[in-house]
Parts: C-alpha cells; structure tokens; sequence
C-alpha cells in the first residue's frame, strides 16, 4: 500500500461540481492499493498515519500528532501511486489492485483510521473524476509504503 501524506492549512474534494469532503487543518492522504496488498497492509499504514507527530510544538519542532492539534483526514483513492515507469514513456498500472478489491480494501483503511483514533475522515468518490484542492503546511509531504517495512 502506497500513500503520499501531505500536510494541510485546509483541503477539499470536488467530483461533478459538488464538494464531497473538506476539512481544515490535518492530512491529505492519496492512497494506492496494489496487487499485493492486504488487510495486513492496511493496519500498518493507518496506524503509523494516525499516531505521526508532524505538526510543530510551542518550540516550533515536528512533535504532535493530528489528534493533539485536532486535526482531520482526507483519504482519495489513486491507483496511478502504484504506476510502473520504468520502462519506455507510457506509465503501466499493472501493479494497481483491481477495483472491486482496491475499494474493499480503501474502505478498510478508512475504518481502521477511526480505529486508531483519528475522529473526521473525509474521503473521494472511489473511481470518480475528482479536483483535489490542498493547502500545503510547510509544504510537509510525506511518501509511505508499506514494502518498505517489510
């Protein structure tokens, strides 16, 4: 499982012209689910994403977590995360989950979000064709893969 986690002042998501999910200070996480992934994989990244201290302190250090500042998640669905380019121009999706059980498990990770704690999770329309607005803090942009602690 694959996220890009960005720090936020406020972000949105548009689909069809409608605002689905908006939220003020806390995380914009873009979530790709590949072949792979499982349940397991999900559990992992979520708890490592709701315990992350990230938002600075009183000393202007990196060192409290979303729920000491009070902060919200937004989660979008986006298999292009899981794109191979290595070979030739044209990114291959080969590594992308099917939809059926790339939603199954985005909806799991939602879940298991609010199990660890985090109050407000804002999410996309799985499969739709969105506009993401993110308002950067700092800019803090964080690359997660759970291979990697594998």
């Amino acid at each position: 499982m694959k996220a890009v986690l960005q720090r936020v002042l406020s972000a949105s998501v548009e689909c069809e012209g409608k605002t689905v999910s908006e939220i003020g200070k806390g995380f914009m996480v873009l979530l790709g689910v590949t072949k792979t992934d499982t349940q397991a994989e999900a559990d992992i990244l979520a708890s490592k994403i709701a315990g992350l201290r990230i938002f600075e302190d009183e000393n202007g250090k990196m060192n409290l977590s979303l729920d000491e500042v009070g902060g919200k998640i937004i989660v979008v669905s986006n298999f292009t995360l899981c794109a191979d380019c290595k070979h030739g121009k044209r990114p291959s999706f080969i590594n992308a989950q099917r939809p059926v059980q790339a939603n199954e498990l985005y909806e799991y990770f939602i879940k298991k979000l609010k199990f660890y704690g985090v109050p407000e999770v804002g999410t996309g329309v799985f499969g739709g064709d969105m506009q993401v607005h993110i308002q950067n803090d700092g800019p803090v942009t964080l690359i997660l893969d759970t291979d990697d602690w594998k």
